[in-house]
């Protein structure tokens, strides 16, 4: 975390604070509309779409829970709220890790494979109206090359 700076702060000239501010606001607008596209069509989250693509497509269809925290950018405690209530709606199930007993493991479940490949058609769809479609190729390219800069610049300043 960085420091406050009192004495010498570097504030944000125009430019800066246009793009800070379009990117609050655009991110913001976007995954307000693409889960409730999403909730709508399905009842689904995004939350719930993205813990259930991760155990999708890992091995087994299972990962331990402290993984698909770190997978979907949660505490532990949320995720272990989310995926109770995700459990109680047969979408996934926990249980304890075979190799040392001590971990859980969350798997989906046939019902929640047959839920995620019925809301990715429609979710996909949202994705493409509201984002994909709406940028060339350059763009698309550069939104990459940009948030895979700050994810990577986060993890080393965090771990």
């Amino acid at each position: 975390m960085i420091p406050v700076q009192t004495a010498s702060v570097r504030w944000l000239n125009d430019e800066e604070q246009q793009a800070w501010r379009a990117f609050i606001d655009g991110s913001q607008r976007l995954l307000a509309v693409l889960n409730s596209d999403l909730s709508d069509a399905t009842g689904l989250t995004i939350a719930d779409y993205r813990i259930l693509v991760l155990l999708s497509e890992a091995p087994r269809k299972a990962l331990r829970m402290s993984e698909l925290a770190a997978g979907i950018l949660a505490s532990r405690s949320k995720l272990t709220h989310q995926v109770r209530r995700m459990e109680a709606q047969g979408l996934v199930v926990r249980e304890s890790c075979e190799e040392d007993g001590r971990g859980v493991i969350a798997k989906i479940t046939p019902r929640g494979l047959d839920e995620l490949r019925a809301a990715a058609p429609g979710h996909v769809e949202s994705v493409r109206a509201h984002f994909v479609d709406l940028l060339d190729s350059s763009q698309l390219k550069l939104i990459a090359e940009v948030f895979e800069k700050i994810d990577a610049h986060i993890q080393e300043t965090t771990e």
